[in-house]
């Protein structure tokens, strides 16, 4: 019996298996889940080979954050397939080439509003097309995958500034969410080699720090499934009452100051 037997969760962001979205999904079909994964356009074919690798190859829905038509029709087909949804992993970001390891001054409107829009203000139109499903449920879980925003770090530039707006943002959620016994937590994880962190410049500085600072030690490159177990630990019913935080799976480094 798994922690998460009898529910339904959707998954986004699951491109390639070494990701910390398919890291959460593996994790919570062991757990019991029924799983439902998201991509879209170029990705959409590396999400479907990877939902491959999972044991009950769970369907992949097409769903582009920014497209309210499409967020309509994975609603519509989760509310015809099975009539609710317990769960929610929000991995989702981007930032445009200049957002990223220029400083703050080379990116333009037009590259912070789409870095913004993706990153946090995504959270909330993902929430809110599945928000009838997970009140059929009688309430539910939000969980997003987050990097700490309480400083500066590195080359992140302005998806640092988006992550201090999902940061946030999960809290007010958590807010106006309460009342249908809905959850939203974030998972701050430490640097894991995937895809994304391929796009962040200076990204050894990142490893170089958590393998000096990390009390309890960091592996960039296999400690995926501890954060996809917090995840799902926040997905399950053991933190019923826990909403508007954000909980470290970093090994300790956010506590240890040098």
């Amino acid at each position: 019996m798994g922690i998460l037997d009898g529910k339904i969760v959707l998954v986004t962001g699951v491109l390639t298996d070494d990701s910390l979205a398919f890291s959460a999904a593996s994790v919570a079909e062991r757990e019991g889940a029924t799983l439902i994964l998201t991509g879209f356009g170029r990705g959409l074919s590396l999400t479907n080979r990877t939902a491959r690798k999972l044991a009950s190859t769970p369907v992949v829905l097409e769903v582009d954050v920014t497209d309210q038509d499409h967020l309509s029709a994975a609603a519509s087909f989760v509310q015809e397939r099975f009539g609710h949804l317990d769960g929610l992993v929000h991995s989702i970001g981007f930032a445009p080439e200049r957002a990223l390891g220029h400083g703050m001054f080379e990116a333009d409107w037009g590259d912070v509003a789409t870095t913004l829009q993706v990153s946090a203000y995504s959270l909330k139109p993902l929430a809110e097309a599945f928000l009838p499903l997970m009140r059929a449920a009688g309430g539910g879980s939000i969980v997003g995958l987050d990097f700490d925003a309480s400083v500066a770090w590195p080359g992140y530039d302005w998806m640092g500034v988006a992550k201090a707006a999902y940061e946030s943002l999960s809290r007010y959620l958590a807010r106006d969410l309460g009342p249908d016994n809905i959850r939203v937590n974030l998972i701050a994880a430490g640097p894991i080699r995937t895809i994304a962190a391929k796009s962040i410049p200076g990204f050894a500085l990142f490893e170089e720090a958590w393998a000096k600072r990390a009390p309890l030690g960091w592996d960039v490159r296999a400690d995926q499934d501890v954060v996809g177990r917090g995840v799902v630990a926040l997905l399950s019913d053991f933190f019923a009452r826990t909403t508007g935080e954000i909980i470290h799976v970093d090994g300790g480094f956010h506590a240890i100051g040098a």
